[in-house]
């Protein structure tokens, strides 16, 4: 039984893991605050990478604290500025304090073990801990 709760915008696959496992294990909380952003933005959010295994993210190079891992992180895509304005704004709207930003899209999370009020931009210095 899945815990994915019920949004307008949002389906439980879009979150899965892309290494082919298909593991989605993503918080309810971060995905109703996510559907709180969306319903803020004209921008369609379009899910990059929501849930990673541990070893798909150590395939794509994400660190072994990533908020992938813990469900409570996404990547958006946004391929204009207009787009990463809107979705920028409207994540701050919905109250994230983490959000880094990409050439081509906007990684937010929800990870309460980390330093909040945070914004980033990829790509990140080696040895600093986000």
């Amino acid at each position: 039984m899945s815990n994915f709760p019920s949004v307008e915008n949002f389906a439980e696959q879009e979150f899965a893991c892309k290494c082919g496992c298909k593991a989605v294990d993503m918080r309810p909380d971060f995905i109703i605050s996510l559907q709180s952003a969306r319903n803020r933005s004209s921008t369609k959010f379009t899910i990059t990478s929501g849930y990673r295994c541990a070893k798909h993210n150590a395939t794509v190079g994400g660190r072994t604290t990533s908020s992938h891992l813990k469900g409570c992180a996404a990547d958006i895509a946004a391929d204009n500025a207009p787009a990463l304005w809107d979705i920028l704004s409207s994540l701050i709207a919905a109250g994230f304090v983490r959000i880094g930003i990409g050439s081509d899209f906007v990684h937010v999370d929800s990870d309460i073990g980390k330093t909040p009020r945070l914004v980033w931009l990829y790509p990140w210095k080696e040895g600093k801990d986000v």
